[in-house]
């Protein structure tokens, strides 16, 4: 994306502001750019960092609702921070709460397979030697121990998962955090 692209998307995302409110942000962006165009970043790597305009522009609004109310505790005032707030909120719920609930779903029933899959596994090693199995005693003690290992590992890549997934939900959690942060404060 390039600085136009991105100013314009984040512009376009803050309509309703104020003006000098909306300038205000779009200046404090576009010297990201002029600062990394200085030091010989291009410009798709700055937007890259920065993140997606249209989240930005939403925790923008936030802030500046937050920022509003406590300049003016009016009923206007308020109304902008509550709906500012709710906006931002929006995405979260309609959106990110759906797919974070089946990845959570997702890796819960993997879980529970390798759960499962491992007790199986030990079922067939420990009967391997008085069961007569296809292949031999040996083949089955061998498929058990490899079922067990198989179980294992599913289970531990998927709480790998499961900590990204948390880590995953506590930065997104600052983001709010420190959008709300200045009419916490208060």
């Amino acid at each position: 994306m390039t600085r136009t692209e991105f100013l314009d998307r984040l512009r376009k995302g803050l309509s309703g502001l104020p003006t000098l409110t909306i300038d205000d942000f779009v200046a404090d962006y576009a010297a990201h750019f002029d600062d990394a165009a200085a030091a010989g970043r291009p410009e798709a790597e700055v937007a890259a960092a920065l993140g997606d305009p249209d989240r930005l522009a939403r925790e923008l609004r936030a802030e500046a609702g937050a920022k509003s109310w406590e300049s003016a505790k009016t009923p206007s005032s308020a109304v902008a921070a509550i709906l500012s707030v709710i906006g931002l909120g929006a995405i979260d719920i309609f959106v990110l709460l759906p797919i974070a609930g089946g990845v959570a779903g997702t890796l819960i029933g993997i879980l529970a397979a390798s759960l499962g899959v491992f007790i199986a596994g030990g079922v067939i090693f420990a009967i391997a030697p008085f069961a007569m199995l296809p292949g031999g005693w040996v083949a089955a003690l061998l498929a058990g121990a490899g079922l067990m290992a198989l179980a294992a590992a599913a289970g531990a890549i998927t709480l790998a998962l499961c900590v990204w997934l948390v880590n995953g939900l506590v930065w997104y959690a600052r983001l709010h955090y420190r959008a709300l942060k200045p009419a916490l404060d208060a």
